[in-house]
């Protein structure tokens, strides 16, 4: 940061395309952890909590039905998109090189990013390793990292510890339905749309998995 001056920068974590659901509970826990705003899911909507240890009550989620929806909503933020990918032109991520409020896009466990998340990073980083013994982490494991080097570069205020943990919050009042990420009207709306328009639109689990998940945004909606 320039001339010792203080500002307040946000971070969020994209989620999209990971393969297994149950590490967006590992994923929020790190959220939680490491001071993310937001954790903004694209495409479904619903997550396994496991690993989460309570966490999701603590953190913002966010849905969009797109990568182009979640990037023009960052970007009215003033958010630079940072993949965590090794590409050609990566930093290494303990070199900071963050300008402001950051989202960050994991790839896929086995695939990494594909060509179209790439499209809407405006940088990437890359976590260095020392040991010859594995050609990339678990998702949730990098997370944690990059997000603790962007909390340090921001100086978020550290936690307060009571014994040897860290103080947990009181959980806030008012909660969703676990597991599962609701929406504003205009996402509601829009999701109406695009299901009338092609039921089988590849977002959702047709197969009455989430069978529930209209209902439930009637109540919340339709008041």
């Amino acid at each position: 940061m320039e001339n010792g001056e203080k500002k307040n920068y946000e971070s969020y974590v994209v989620v999209h395309n990971i393969a297994k659901r149950h590490n967006v509970g590992t994923l929020a826990r790190s959220a939680t952890a490491f001071g993310v705003s937001e954790l903004i899911l694209v495409g479904r909507r619903d997550f396994n909590a496991f690993g989460s240890h309570g966490s999701t009550s603590h953190l913002r989620f966010r849905h969009f039905h797109s990568l182009s929806l979640a990037s023009s909503f960052l970007k009215e933020r003033d958010c630079d998109i940072c993949g965590v990918e090794i590409t050609d032109n990566a930093v290494a991520v303990n070199e900071h090189p963050f300008r402001k409020s950051t989202a960050f896009l994991l790839g896929n466990e086995g695939t990494g990013l594909s060509a179209k998340e790439c499209e809407i990073c405006d940088f990437f980083v890359y976590i260095p390793q020392f040991g010859g013994g594995t050609a990339s982490l678990n998702v949730t494991v990098a997370a944690s990292i990059v997000l603790h080097h962007f909390g340090v570069w921001a100086g978020f205020s550290e936690r307060s510890r009571e014994g040897n943990k860290f103080l947990v919050a009181e959980k806030p009042v008012n909660q969703t339905r676990r597991n599962y990420c609701t929406e504003t009207a205009a996402s509601v709306i829009e999701e109406r749309k695009l299901k009338r328009e092609n039921a089988a639109n590849g977002f959702f689990d047709e197969s009455g998995k989430d069978e529930a998940a209209p209902n439930l945004l009637d109540a919340l909606f339709d008041s």
